[in-house]
């Protein structure tokens, strides 16, 4: 008997281990930026396809698609839509909202993450819908003034800056410039009420590298590389204790959401936001490295 509860306890040991082992691969898994950016934006149908509609914390909500995120933040006043997706998903958006017992009419304000048309396309279709205040971080301007889906003129309402804050119905949302992916490209930090506590959410705008992106001697953008680094050090100066992303695969909803009402909220994990802000920061730094050493070895080529 003895030795029989020994063979066991050893083998649960070694199943431990391996478990533990397997969890560590999991999380230290290195990501290039190609690598991220599918695991980001899916295929067309992901993009297309509605995730069920659902609420995330206090009074935010999921109303986007499997690889596109936009939230639903509803306040007394009137609600705050982040990110209208691409023109041709609003449909599901407004599905989505009504699916949760929300009227879309009563969206007051949109906001958006980055000047892209998968996240920002929909501004000017919500705003002829509802007659919401289109806001947009003042970098990302002059990128979403050649945004104009069936040439309608793109509507920005306020301007917005670093730092600035959007307020309705007791809500405040705080815009936080993480440039790189775009110039203007915006996190969004607020807190929420839930279950008497108070939880710090950040809604990560892109800090990923797209194909084709001069890290080093840009043209159009020559400190792009200072900028991703400015982003990243925004991103790991904000307390969070719920991250989200413009893609649901950055804080793995996929994953998170078969949890919801199991036990604990599965989106309140600060851990994995740090580990996103790791894995993004060292895709970037890999992409730096290898374009500033095929620079360094053109230009030494030159030399001869």
């Amino acid at each position: 008997m003895l030795s029989g509860m020994l063979a066991l306890k050893r083998l649960l040991l070694v199943l431990s281990i391996a478990l533990g082992a397997a969890f560590l691969a999991a999380q230290t898994k290195v990501w290039t930026a190609q690598e991220l950016f599918q695991r980001n934006v899916g295929s067309k149908e992901d993009q297309e396809t509605a995730f069920p509609p659902h609420k995330i914390i206090g009074n935010i909500y999921y109303v986007g698609t499997r690889s596109l995120a936009s939230f639903l933040v509803v306040t007394p006043e009137g609600n705050i839509l982040i990110d209208s997706m691409y023109e041709r998903t609003v449909p599901v958006i407004r599905k989505s909202v009504a699916d949760l017992g929300f009227r879309f009419a009563d969206t007051k304000i949109v906001l958006g993450s980055h000047a892209h048309a998968d996240h920002m396309e929909g501004d000017a279709m919500i705003k002829e819908l509802t007659g919401a205040k289109v806001m947009a971080m003042a970098e990302d301007v002059p990128a979403l003034e050649k945004m104009m889906p069936g040439n309608k003129p793109h509507p920005i309402d306020r301007v917005l800056h670093d730092g600035d804050e959007v307020k309705l119905g007791g809500a405040t949302l705080v815009a936080h410039l993480t440039p790189g992916h775009t110039r203007g490209c915006t996190t969004w930090s607020m807190k929420v009420q839930d279950g008497g506590r108070t939880y710090d959410v950040v809604i990560i705008g892109s800090m990923g590298v797209n194909a084709g992106t001069r890290l080093v001697n840009n043209p159009q953008v020559p400190d792009i590389a200072d900028e991703y680094k400015r982003g990243f050090k925004v991103l790991r100066g904000l307390a969070c204790d719920v991250p989200l992303g413009s893609h649901p695969a950055m804080y793995n909803l996929a994953e998170k959401y078969p949890k919801l009402g199991k036990g604990a909220n599965p989106f309140i994990d600060p851990a994995g936001y740090k580990t996103e802000v790791d894995i993004e920061e060292r895709a970037f730094l890999d992409v730096l490295r290898e374009q500033t050493d095929a620079q360094q070895q053109k230009d030494a080529a030159a030399k001869k």
